[in-house]
């Protein structure tokens, strides 16, 4: 493939990282415009959204007639990472979590009509979504493990259960469910589409974690008695894995393209530094060590970006790029977390301090290596993957 961008993309993506620079960064450093959670306050996101939408920079992933700029996913790989440069630079553009995963899913499959009243007001921001999928007792990594039950009743759904670190949950207004709808580990699973002012479920808590948080939170959720009508179910009953596939196989590769936006924000903080801070007669950046240091990280920074760049190329041709994003999405998670790491290192107290974004990139960063499958599982599939082509798993594009 060519990795040169279509100009229109590359205009865009100056356009993004001016934005980023002019009117997110600034926000960073004043800690009033944090809420408890260690997020962008709803008040002063809802002001650099508004600024965002004023200029086009909204919705990249979405098609152009219901308010996106449908750039594609290879497109959506070099906003996405400028985007990223903040962790509060996705959230202006409507390109974040779990809101991101959800549009790109219900765009696929609903119809015009479900989609104007599902899709189009989370495209627009008037309210926030979430994925039910991971379980207490089973479902995490392996969908195949739920144990929350929908049982048909009639025209209705009658959903039983429980689910826990569901993110976004608190506030959202639109939610995706996966509930068992009968025994076959492949095609017992279903998804449902219901909204958070129905009756029979509950946030029973907001998860506590090491890192910040998204707005809403990690939370565990009661399901007892949720009805939910046919209507609302996504596709057709035993499809929920294909669902889940639809939707997590996009969404993996753009949390690469984010999260290679933050680690190239921490070698950024860290090359400021070291060009200006002085030992033993000369500045940091002249030492070896330092330079090894941070062309390591380029290195595999650089390597994430055309590993995540080959999976959306791959999406964008119509594969599934099953193996490509699991590559992407191990490298850049452990690249993330070694440029943090570095970044931290070589601007030393300063990097630990809150003076600078480092240690919160750094706390953020350690869920990488979890979210949206493990790097073991991913690692698994790779494994299986191998044993099953051998030579050919290595095979070149015709």
């Amino acid at each position: 493939m060519d990795f040169a961008l279509p100009p229109h993309i590359d205009a865009l993506r100056r356009e993004v990282r001016d934005f980023i620079d002019c009117e997110v960064i600034p926000l960073e450093a004043d800690r009033a415009n944090y809420d408890e959670h260690e997020n962008l306050d709803e008040t002063v996101l809802a002001g650099v959204r508004e600024k965002a939408r004023a200029r086009g920079l909204w919705c990249f992933q979405m098609p152009e007639q219901r308010g996106g700029r449908d750039t594609g996913i290879v497109g959506m790989a070099a906003l996405y990472e400028e985007a990223g440069r903040s962790p509060f630079g996705p959230l202006a553009f409507n390109a974040s979590a779990p809101d991101d995963g959800t549009m790109i899913l219900l765009n696929k499959i609903l119809t015009e009509a479900q989609k104007d009243r599902w899709l189009q007001p989370i495209i627009d921001g008037r309210v926030r979504s979430s994925f039910a999928m991971t379980e207490p007792d089973g479902c995490g990594s392996d969908p195949s493990l739920t144990y929350t039950k929908a049982e048909k009743n009639g025209d209705k759904w009658i959903i039983t259960g429980r689910k826990w670190f569901i993110t976004g949950a608190e506030g959202a207004q639109h939610f995706v469910l996966l509930a068992r709808t009968g025994d076959d580990d492949r095609k017992g699973l279903t998804a449902f589409l219901f909204d958070a002012d129905q009756p029979g479920w509950e946030i029973v808590r907001r998860i506590p974690i090491m890192g910040p948080e998204e707005h809403g939170g990690h939370c565990e959720l009661r399901f007892d008695g949720l009805e939910i009508p046919d209507e609302n179910r996504l596709l057709n009953v035993g499809d929920g894995l294909k669902v889940t596939q639809i939707r997590l196989g996009t969404a993996r590769l753009t949390h690469c393209m984010r999260w290679l936006g933050l680690a190239r924000r921490s070698m950024e903080i860290a090359a400021e530094y070291v060009e200006r801070r002085r030992s033993f007669g000369s500045t940091l950046a002249e030492h070896e060590g330092v330079q090894w240091m941070l062309g390591e990280v380029a290195k595999d920074i650089q390597v994430g970006r055309l590993l995540t760049m080959q999976a959306a190329w791959k999406l964008d041709q119509g594969d599934f790029a099953r193996n490509e994003i699991s590559m992407a999405k191990i490298h850049v998670a452990d690249t993330l977390h070694k440029a943090a790491d570095t970044a931290i290192q070589l601007c030393g107290a300063r990097g630990y301090s809150k003076d600078t974004l480092l240690e919160w990139i750094y706390r953020y960063a350690r869920q990488a290596r979890l979210v949206d499958g493990a790097s073991e599982v991913h690692k698994m599939v790779l494994s299986r993957s191998y044993l099953s082509e051998k030579g050919e798993f290595f095979r070149w594009g015709v």
